[in-house]
């Protein structure tokens, strides 16, 4: 747990710079086009209003979840994602592209994919505060399920911590696992329930389905904002999400311990 401990640590002493340079990153973007950062909301908005109209008018004709409004349901789905994918695939990344200019100075490259998810994280909650009045415009509250909220949201920053962390080792070694990284990212969007649920499937399929722990997140935060039941409720779901989460946390602070000082050589 030692490599753990001491990349935690590197997170917390270097935060300031983590955000200082997130926040650059945010800015850099964007600087060239007119619309400038409001180019983070109207691609989510363009995507979501693509899908609300295919598979929320045209598949499902304009038909609830249960009794709940179908954007609903799919904004609950893909405010989550739009923070999910671009946070893996580009915090698989981020060592490749970011280590020559860290590479002659005292830096910790395992603060490279936190800046990264740092910088989709500000997105991500102007994105819930969008979903918030959504929410009150349609009369949909979780009462007090909400409180739960900023355990998803810490439980989602550390999985995709260790997803990235492990990644960017990967990635900076073997360029070709980035491309699998992209691949396998587009293949999650379809077999995680973001704008499908889950209770249409057989018991057998539902538990295969949960073996995704991208799964977990989706579920969670329609429970909390839908008012449907608490995480400890099926502790075994929880206990199961922990345990993959601390395994690819453990394998990525362990392989970037080991590469870390040679990274360069890969380059």
């Amino acid at each position: 747990m030692t490599p753990v401990l001491r990349i935690f640590k590197e997170q917390i002493v270097n935060f300031p710079l983590i955000f200082r340079l997130a926040m650059y990153d945010i800015k850099g973007q964007y600087q060239m086009h007119y619309l400038g950062i409001l180019w983070q909301f109207i691609n989510p908005l363009i995507q979501i209003s693509v899908y609300w109209f295919i598979f929320g008018l045209g598949l499902r004709q304009g038909s609830t979840t249960g009794d709940i409004p179908f954007i609903v349901y799919l904004l609950i789905g893909m405010i989550p994602w739009f923070f999910i994918s671009p946070s893996i695939t580009q915090g698989s990344n981020s060592v490749y592209t970011k280590v020559n200019l860290v590479s002659k100075m005292k830096f910790p490259v395992s603060i490279l994919p936190s800046i990264t998810i740092l910088g989709n994280l500000v997105n991500f909650l102007f994105m819930m505060v969008l979903l918030t009045i959504v929410l009150v415009v349609y009369g949909i509250s979780g009462g007090w399920y909400l409180i739960q909220l900023p355990y998803y949201i810490f439980s989602l920053l550390v999985l995709i911590y260790g997803i990235t962390l492990f990644s960017s080792t990967v990635s900076a070694i073997i360029r070709d696992y980035q491309l699998m990284v992209q691949s396998v990212m587009r293949m999650m969007f379809f077999l995680t329930p973001i704008f499908w649920t889950i209770n249409t499937f057989p018991e057998k399929v539902q538990t295969i389905i949960k073996l995704n722990p991208l799964a977990y997140i989706i579920i969670g935060f329609r429970d909390t904002f839908l008012g449907r039941s608490w995480f400890f409720e099926d502790w075994t779901y929880t206990l199961y999400f922990w345990l993959f989460t601390f395994l690819v946390l453990v394998i990525g602070a362990i392989l970037h311990e080991n590469f870390k000082n040679k990274f360069v050589d890969y380059l």
